[in-house]
């Protein structure tokens, strides 16, 4: 299982695509929407989520053309870390350019893609409304405390 380490030993630039698509959890968090204030940048949850999440297995029904189904949808990229302050403190991505480790519910490191949803790390416990739902002016009324 030697191979399942590479987080440990490889900088987010380092990795090969398979490795950098193996670092996500599937948590889906990421497709919630959010606000941002524009005077301090600190970013805020909403309990929003994008309608293009499929909610049983919590992957992008349009994965390959999201960013262009949904402006606002930001592709991962390794060149970008420095800029993954809005991602959440669980997030895989975050926590490797931020020196720490994997929890133990992540995939790579339980073997299970459920581990995820079963540790309640996952979208499942936030989202309340898809964006087709509800206005973008509306937003703000779902904020995550």
């Amino acid at each position: 299982m030697a191979h399942q380490v590479f987080w440990r030993s490889k900088s987010l630039q380092e990795m090969s695509s398979d490795e950098w698509e193996s670092l996500c959890d599937g948590c889906s968090l990421c497709c919630l929407h959010k606000l941002e204030d524009e005077e301090t940048n600190e970013v805020y949850y909403t309990s929003v989520v994008c309608h293009l999440l499929d909610m049983d297995t919590l992957f992008c029904t349009k994965y390959e053309e999201r960013c262009s189904l949904v402006p606002q949808c930001v592709k991962l990229r390794p060149e970008d870390v420095k800029e993954f302050h809005w991602l959440p403190p669980t997030c895989a991505y975050r926590l490797v350019h931020e020196g720490k480790d994997l929890y133990d519910w992540h995939p790579l490191m339980s073997g299970r893609r459920e581990s995820v949803k079963e540790a309640g790390a996952s979208v499942l416990n936030w989202f309340e409304v898809t964006d087709d739902q509800v206005e973008e002016d509306d937003y703000i009324d779902y904020l995550i405390q």
